[in-house]
Protein backbone atom coordinates (compact mmCIF):
# COMPACT_ATOMS: atom_id res chain seq x y z
CA UNK A 1 0.00 0.00 0.00
CA UNK A 2 1.58 3.07 -0.95
CA UNK A 3 1.84 6.30 1.35
CA UNK A 4 -0.51 9.36 0.93
CA UNK A 5 1.94 12.13 -0.34
CA UNK A 6 0.97 14.28 2.12
CA UNK A 7 1.59 11.68 5.14
CA UNK A 8 5.04 10.96 2.74
CA UNK A 9 6.14 15.12 2.91
CA UNK A 10 5.26 14.90 6.43
CA UNK A 11 7.57 11.77 7.40
CA UNK A 12 10.42 13.56 5.52
CA UNK A 13 10.25 16.33 6.77
CA UNK A 14 10.16 14.65 10.63
CA UNK A 15 13.28 12.93 9.51
CA UNK A 16 14.56 15.65 8.37
CA UNK A 17 14.16 18.09 11.65
CA UNK A 18 15.80 15.04 13.63
CA UNK A 19 18.74 14.92 11.77
CA UNK A 20 19.57 18.40 11.70
CA UNK A 21 18.17 19.45 15.00
CA UNK A 22 21.50 20.32 16.41
CA UNK A 23 22.60 22.36 13.85
CA UNK A 24 19.27 24.35 12.98
CA UNK A 25 19.59 25.30 17.25
CA UNK A 26 22.99 27.01 16.75
CA UNK A 27 22.60 30.08 15.29
CA UNK A 28 23.90 30.54 11.94
CA UNK A 29 25.47 27.01 12.16
CA UNK A 30 28.57 29.13 13.80
CA UNK A 31 29.28 29.46 17.54
CA UNK A 32 30.79 33.08 17.83
CA UNK A 33 32.93 34.28 20.15
CA UNK A 34 34.53 37.51 20.53
CA UNK A 35 37.57 38.16 22.68
CA UNK A 36 37.82 41.75 23.76
CA UNK A 37 41.15 42.94 25.97
CA UNK A 38 44.13 45.04 26.55
CA UNK A 39 46.19 44.01 23.61
CA UNK A 40 48.72 47.00 24.09
CA UNK A 41 48.63 48.68 27.48
CA UNK A 42 49.43 48.00 31.39
CA UNK A 43 47.65 44.39 30.65
CA UNK A 44 48.94 43.03 27.15
CA UNK A 45 51.57 40.94 29.05
CA UNK A 46 49.68 39.08 32.25
CA UNK A 47 46.58 38.78 29.65
CA UNK A 48 46.68 40.73 26.09
CA UNK A 49 47.28 38.93 22.68
CA UNK A 50 48.17 35.48 24.27
CA UNK A 51 44.59 35.20 26.09
CA UNK A 52 43.95 34.27 22.51
CA UNK A 53 45.65 31.39 22.50
CA UNK A 54 44.50 30.21 25.80
CA UNK A 55 40.98 30.52 23.99
CA UNK A 56 42.30 28.51 20.96
CA UNK A 57 43.06 25.83 22.95
CA UNK A 58 39.85 25.21 24.80
CA UNK A 59 38.56 25.52 21.18
CA UNK A 60 40.89 23.30 19.55
CA UNK A 61 40.18 20.29 22.23
CA UNK A 62 36.49 20.60 20.41
CA UNK A 63 37.81 19.98 17.35
CA UNK A 64 37.37 23.71 15.90
CA UNK A 65 33.53 23.14 15.87
CA UNK A 66 30.23 21.40 17.97
CA UNK A 67 28.10 19.43 15.81
CA UNK A 68 29.01 20.34 12.87
CA UNK A 69 28.83 24.30 13.78
CA UNK A 70 32.18 25.73 13.47
CA UNK A 71 33.17 27.66 16.14
CA UNK A 72 34.66 30.77 14.95
CA UNK A 73 36.50 34.01 16.63
CA UNK A 74 36.89 37.91 16.95
CA UNK A 75 39.57 39.62 18.91
CA UNK A 76 40.33 43.68 19.34
CA UNK A 77 42.18 46.16 21.35
CA UNK A 78 40.39 47.85 23.65
CA UNK A 79 43.03 50.43 24.83
CA UNK A 80 41.05 49.91 27.90
CA UNK A 81 38.79 52.72 27.04
CA UNK A 82 34.66 52.11 27.65
CA UNK A 83 34.00 54.00 24.47
CA UNK A 84 35.72 52.47 22.28
CA UNK A 85 35.22 48.61 23.75
CA UNK A 86 31.75 49.42 23.76
CA UNK A 87 31.67 50.53 20.07
CA UNK A 88 33.40 47.16 19.40
CA UNK A 89 30.63 45.06 21.63
CA UNK A 90 28.27 46.67 20.15
CA UNK A 91 29.38 45.85 16.40
CA UNK A 92 30.29 42.31 17.45
CA UNK A 93 26.72 41.83 18.33
CA UNK A 94 25.14 43.78 15.46
CA UNK A 95 27.34 42.81 12.53
CA UNK A 96 28.78 39.92 13.35
CA UNK A 97 26.13 37.87 15.53
CA UNK A 98 28.39 37.19 18.44
CA UNK A 99 27.13 35.05 20.95
CA UNK A 100 29.41 35.60 23.77
CA UNK A 101 32.01 37.80 24.36
CA UNK A 102 35.45 37.32 27.05
CA UNK A 103 37.90 38.79 27.89
CA UNK A 104 36.89 41.50 29.62
CA UNK A 105 39.95 42.97 31.45
CA UNK A 106 39.54 46.93 32.53
CA UNK A 107 36.93 47.25 34.97
CA UNK A 108 35.03 50.38 33.17
CA UNK A 109 35.33 48.58 29.80
CA UNK A 110 33.53 45.18 31.18
CA UNK A 111 30.95 47.26 33.05
CA UNK A 112 29.68 49.02 29.58
CA UNK A 113 30.09 45.88 27.73
CA UNK A 114 27.80 43.97 30.25
CA UNK A 115 25.16 46.53 29.84
CA UNK A 116 25.60 46.20 25.85
CA UNK A 117 25.14 41.67 26.50
CA UNK A 118 22.13 42.77 28.56
CA UNK A 119 20.31 44.73 26.34
CA UNK A 120 21.30 42.27 23.50
CA UNK A 121 20.40 39.23 25.49
CA UNK A 122 24.04 37.80 24.68
CA UNK A 123 26.69 36.13 27.06
CA UNK A 124 29.42 37.74 28.52
CA UNK A 125 32.02 35.65 30.30
CA UNK A 126 34.46 38.18 32.54
CA UNK A 127 37.90 36.97 33.02
CA UNK A 128 40.36 39.83 33.52
CA UNK A 129 38.53 42.36 34.94
CA UNK A 130 38.70 42.75 39.16
CA UNK A 131 36.00 44.88 40.34
CA UNK A 132 33.62 42.86 42.85
CA UNK A 133 30.76 45.36 41.44
CA UNK A 134 30.27 42.70 38.38
CA UNK A 135 28.77 40.51 40.48
CA UNK A 136 27.42 42.53 43.16
CA UNK A 137 25.96 45.77 42.18
CA UNK A 138 26.19 45.21 38.82
CA UNK A 139 25.10 41.77 38.41
CA UNK A 140 23.32 40.56 35.18
CA UNK A 141 21.44 37.01 33.67
CA UNK A 142 24.04 37.40 30.88
CA UNK A 143 27.18 37.28 32.20
CA UNK A 144 29.34 35.42 34.49
CA UNK A 145 33.33 36.28 36.40
CA UNK A 146 35.33 33.54 36.38
CA UNK A 147 39.09 34.12 37.74
CA UNK A 148 38.68 36.60 40.90
CA UNK A 149 37.54 39.92 41.95
CA UNK A 150 38.70 42.74 44.35
CA UNK A 151 36.92 40.91 47.26
CA UNK A 152 38.66 37.68 46.89
CA UNK A 153 42.27 39.20 46.20
CA UNK A 154 41.98 42.05 48.89
CA UNK A 155 40.04 39.55 52.05
CA UNK A 156 42.97 36.55 51.04
CA UNK A 157 46.05 39.31 50.81
CA UNK A 158 44.79 41.88 53.84
CA UNK A 159 43.04 40.00 56.22
CA UNK A 160 46.38 37.61 56.53
CA UNK A 161 48.72 40.42 56.83
CA UNK A 162 46.79 42.12 58.76
CA UNK A 163 46.41 39.03 61.10
CA UNK A 164 50.05 38.43 61.55
CA UNK A 165 49.76 41.99 63.59
CA UNK A 166 50.41 44.71 60.67
CA UNK A 167 47.75 46.83 61.58
CA UNK A 168 49.23 50.30 59.69
CA UNK A 169 48.19 50.63 56.24
CA UNK A 170 48.71 53.08 53.41
CA UNK A 171 46.53 52.51 50.18
CA UNK A 172 48.09 53.51 46.98
CA UNK A 173 45.24 53.30 44.18
CA UNK A 174 44.55 53.27 40.44
CA UNK A 175 42.55 56.25 39.93
CA UNK A 176 40.02 54.37 37.87
CA UNK A 177 36.76 52.19 38.64
CA UNK A 178 39.05 48.74 39.66
CA UNK A 179 41.45 50.94 41.81
CA UNK A 180 38.98 52.13 43.89
CA UNK A 181 36.78 49.25 44.17
CA UNK A 182 40.17 47.46 45.59
CA UNK A 183 40.88 50.44 47.51
CA UNK A 184 37.31 50.20 49.19
CA UNK A 185 37.50 46.20 49.77
CA UNK A 186 41.05 46.39 51.25
CA UNK A 187 39.96 49.16 54.15
CA UNK A 188 37.33 47.20 55.25
CA UNK A 189 39.40 43.92 55.60
CA UNK A 190 41.92 45.97 57.50
CA UNK A 191 39.45 47.49 59.66
CA UNK A 192 37.35 44.25 60.10
CA UNK A 193 40.80 42.88 61.62
CA UNK A 194 41.71 45.36 63.81
CA UNK A 195 43.94 47.64 61.88
CA UNK A 196 44.22 51.08 60.57
CA UNK A 197 44.37 53.20 57.51
CA UNK A 198 47.03 56.00 57.74
CA UNK A 199 46.94 57.61 54.43
CA UNK A 200 45.71 57.04 50.85
CA UNK A 201 46.88 58.59 47.28
CA UNK A 202 45.65 57.33 43.92
CA UNK A 203 47.38 57.94 40.84
CA UNK A 204 46.91 58.60 37.43
CA UNK A 205 46.24 55.26 35.23
CA UNK A 206 48.54 54.35 33.60
CA UNK A 207 51.38 55.81 34.89
CA UNK A 208 54.93 54.99 34.95
CA UNK A 209 56.63 58.26 37.50
CA UNK A 210 55.98 56.13 41.52
CA UNK A 211 58.41 58.04 43.28
CA UNK A 212 56.30 61.18 44.81
CA UNK A 213 54.02 57.84 45.33
CA UNK A 214 56.56 55.83 46.96
CA UNK A 215 57.85 58.56 49.47
CA UNK A 216 54.06 59.91 50.39
CA UNK A 217 53.71 56.11 51.35
CA UNK A 218 57.15 55.56 52.74
CA UNK A 219 56.37 59.14 55.20
CA UNK A 220 53.28 57.84 56.13
CA UNK A 221 55.27 55.69 58.67
CA UNK A 222 52.79 52.72 58.07
CA UNK A 223 53.87 49.30 58.14
CA UNK A 224 52.11 47.95 55.13
CA UNK A 225 51.63 49.99 51.54
CA UNK A 226 48.60 48.19 49.59
CA UNK A 227 49.25 48.05 46.24
CA UNK A 228 45.76 48.30 44.26
CA UNK A 229 46.47 47.88 40.98
CA UNK A 230 47.47 45.95 38.53
CA UNK A 231 50.22 44.80 35.48
CA UNK A 232 52.87 47.54 34.76
CA UNK A 233 51.29 49.88 37.29
CA UNK A 234 52.33 46.84 39.90
CA UNK A 235 55.07 46.38 38.59
CA UNK A 236 56.71 50.05 38.34
CA UNK A 237 55.40 50.86 41.86
CA UNK A 238 57.49 47.64 42.93
CA UNK A 239 60.56 48.83 41.26
CA UNK A 240 60.53 52.09 42.56
CA UNK A 241 60.35 51.02 46.21
CA UNK A 242 62.81 49.01 46.02
CA UNK A 243 64.96 51.84 44.50
CA UNK A 244 63.68 53.73 47.88
CA UNK A 245 64.81 50.78 50.15
CA UNK A 246 61.27 50.76 51.40
CA UNK A 247 61.16 46.99 51.95
CA UNK A 248 64.74 46.74 53.34
CA UNK A 249 63.84 49.64 55.96
CA UNK A 250 61.58 47.26 57.06
CA UNK A 251 57.90 48.34 55.11
CA UNK A 252 55.61 45.45 53.85
CA UNK A 253 54.65 45.68 50.29
CA UNK A 254 51.20 43.77 49.62
CA UNK A 255 50.79 43.18 46.06
CA UNK A 256 46.51 42.96 45.41
CA UNK A 257 46.40 42.17 41.90
CA UNK A 258 49.79 40.33 40.67
CA UNK A 259 50.46 38.44 38.09
CA UNK A 260 53.60 35.41 37.54
CA UNK A 261 54.49 37.81 34.46
CA UNK A 262 54.91 40.60 36.95
CA UNK A 263 57.39 38.86 39.27
CA UNK A 264 58.79 36.78 36.37
CA UNK A 265 59.37 40.77 35.08
CA UNK A 266 60.72 42.26 38.12
CA UNK A 267 63.11 39.55 39.07
CA UNK A 268 63.03 37.20 41.92
CA UNK A 269 65.79 39.73 43.42
CA UNK A 270 63.25 42.73 43.53
CA UNK A 271 60.02 40.88 44.35
CA UNK A 272 61.35 38.35 46.73
CA UNK A 273 59.41 38.03 49.89
CA UNK A 274 55.88 39.96 48.47
CA UNK A 275 52.52 38.11 49.61
CA UNK A 276 49.60 38.25 47.40
CA UNK A 277 46.59 36.08 46.81
CA UNK A 278 46.04 34.00 43.38
CA UNK A 279 43.46 32.54 41.53
CA UNK A 280 45.55 29.99 39.57
CA UNK A 281 49.02 28.74 39.48
CA UNK A 282 50.47 26.33 37.40
CA UNK A 283 52.07 24.50 40.04
CA UNK A 284 48.70 23.70 42.21
CA UNK A 285 48.40 20.20 40.96
CA UNK A 286 50.14 17.94 37.56
CA UNK A 287 46.51 18.40 35.34
CA UNK A 288 47.58 22.28 35.40
CA UNK A 289 51.24 21.82 34.96
CA UNK A 290 50.88 19.80 31.92
CA UNK A 291 48.14 22.09 30.17
CA UNK A 292 50.94 25.09 30.95
CA UNK A 293 53.61 23.10 29.52
CA UNK A 294 51.03 22.75 26.60
CA UNK A 295 50.60 26.36 26.83
CA UNK A 296 54.33 27.55 26.54
CA UNK A 297 55.08 25.64 23.97
CA UNK A 298 52.47 27.37 21.91
CA UNK A 299 53.28 30.66 23.23
CA UNK A 300 57.38 30.93 24.70
CA UNK A 301 55.68 31.64 28.21
CA UNK A 302 54.05 30.45 30.82
CA UNK A 303 50.71 30.98 31.40
CA UNK A 304 49.14 33.55 33.84
CA UNK A 305 45.52 32.76 36.13
CA UNK A 306 44.13 35.14 33.77
CA UNK A 307 45.03 33.09 30.56
CA UNK A 308 43.76 29.55 32.46
CA UNK A 309 40.50 31.74 33.52
CA UNK A 310 40.11 32.40 29.55
CA UNK A 311 40.84 28.33 28.70
CA UNK A 312 38.33 27.07 31.15
CA UNK A 313 35.30 29.55 31.30
CA UNK A 314 35.69 28.86 27.23
CA UNK A 315 35.57 24.90 27.34
CA UNK A 316 32.63 25.46 30.54
CA UNK A 317 31.05 27.43 27.81
CA UNK A 318 31.66 25.18 24.55
CA UNK A 319 30.81 22.51 26.66
CA UNK A 320 27.42 23.83 27.59
CA UNK A 321 26.79 24.33 24.13
CA UNK A 322 27.61 20.84 23.15
CA UNK A 323 25.21 19.18 25.43
CA UNK A 324 22.35 21.31 24.90
CA UNK A 325 22.81 21.66 21.13
CA UNK A 326 22.21 25.11 21.01
CA UNK A 327 23.70 28.63 21.59
CA UNK A 328 20.67 30.39 23.38
CA UNK A 329 22.21 32.26 25.57
CA UNK A 330 19.43 31.86 28.41
CA UNK A 331 20.08 27.65 27.67
CA UNK A 332 23.63 27.71 27.54
CA UNK A 333 23.86 30.03 30.44
CA UNK A 334 21.42 27.50 32.82
CA UNK A 335 23.55 24.23 31.86
CA UNK A 336 26.82 26.49 32.60
CA UNK A 337 25.71 26.79 36.17
CA UNK A 338 24.12 23.21 36.85
CA UNK A 339 27.30 21.70 35.85
CA UNK A 340 30.36 21.59 38.69
CA UNK A 341 33.92 23.35 36.75
CA UNK A 342 36.30 20.32 37.41
CA UNK A 343 39.20 21.41 34.75
CA UNK A 344 43.00 22.46 34.85
CA UNK A 345 41.41 26.01 36.57
CA UNK A 346 39.33 24.34 39.52
CA UNK A 347 38.13 21.50 41.32
CA UNK A 348 34.69 21.29 42.59
CA UNK A 349 33.90 25.22 41.58
CA UNK A 350 30.28 26.34 40.64
CA UNK A 351 28.67 29.23 39.47
CA UNK A 352 26.50 30.92 42.03
CA UNK A 353 23.06 32.55 41.60
CA UNK A 354 24.97 36.16 41.53
CA UNK A 355 27.22 35.09 38.32
CA UNK A 356 30.06 34.13 40.17
CA UNK A 357 32.28 31.48 40.09
CA UNK A 358 33.42 30.09 43.30
CA UNK A 359 36.41 28.13 43.81
CA UNK A 360 39.75 27.89 45.49
CA UNK A 361 41.74 30.48 45.95
CA UNK A 362 46.05 30.48 47.36
CA UNK A 363 47.83 32.72 49.71
CA UNK A 364 51.34 32.82 47.94
CA UNK A 365 54.78 34.40 48.77
CA UNK A 366 57.46 34.92 46.09
CA UNK A 367 60.76 33.08 46.51
CA UNK A 368 63.83 34.01 46.89
CA UNK A 369 66.51 33.36 44.22
CA UNK A 370 68.24 30.76 46.28
CA UNK A 371 64.83 28.60 46.92
CA UNK A 372 63.92 28.79 43.19
CA UNK A 373 65.19 25.77 41.59
CA UNK A 374 64.25 26.96 37.90
CA UNK A 375 63.03 30.17 36.18
CA UNK A 376 58.93 29.01 36.85
CA UNK A 377 59.98 27.83 39.89
CA UNK A 378 58.37 31.55 41.71
CA UNK A 379 55.63 31.15 44.24
CA UNK A 380 55.48 28.87 47.66
CA UNK A 381 51.42 28.58 48.10
CA UNK A 382 51.20 29.63 51.67
CA UNK A 383 47.72 28.49 52.52
CA UNK A 384 45.00 27.50 50.42
CA UNK A 385 42.25 29.56 50.85
CA UNK A 386 38.46 27.22 51.01
CA UNK A 387 36.00 27.91 48.05
CA UNK A 388 33.20 29.05 50.91
CA UNK A 389 35.60 31.74 52.27
CA UNK A 390 37.25 32.94 49.26
CA UNK A 391 34.23 35.31 47.78
CA UNK A 392 32.17 37.68 49.37
CA UNK A 393 29.03 35.57 50.91
CA UNK A 394 25.28 35.66 49.77
CA UNK A 395 24.20 37.25 53.00
CA UNK A 396 26.44 40.52 51.95
CA UNK A 397 25.46 40.58 48.13
CA UNK A 398 23.72 43.99 47.08
CA UNK A 399 22.57 41.47 43.86
CA UNK A 400 19.28 41.65 43.06
CA UNK A 401 19.24 38.30 41.51
CA UNK A 402 20.18 37.03 45.16
CA UNK A 403 17.57 35.76 47.22
CA UNK A 404 18.39 35.98 50.83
Amino acid sequence: MLMKPTLMMAALVSVFSLSTTAAAAVSDNEIRIGYLADMSGPYRDPIGPKGMDAIQMAIDDFGGEINGAKIITFSADDRNNADLGSSIVRGWIDQDKVDMVTGLIASSVTLASIKLLEENNKLGLVNGAVSSSITNQHCGPNHFHWVYDTWAMSNGTASAITQEGNKSWFLLSADYSFGHALEKDVEQVVKANGGNIVGKVRHPFPSTDFASFMLQAQSSGAKVISLNNAGTDTTNAIRTASEFGITQAGQILAGMVVFSSDVRSLGLETAQGLQFTKAWYYDINPEARAWAERFKKITGTMPTMVHAGLYSSTRHYLQAVKDTGTDDTQTVRKKMMETPVNDIFAKNAYIREDGRMVHDMYLVRVKTPQESTDEDDLFEIVRTIPADKAFRPLSESVCNMVNK
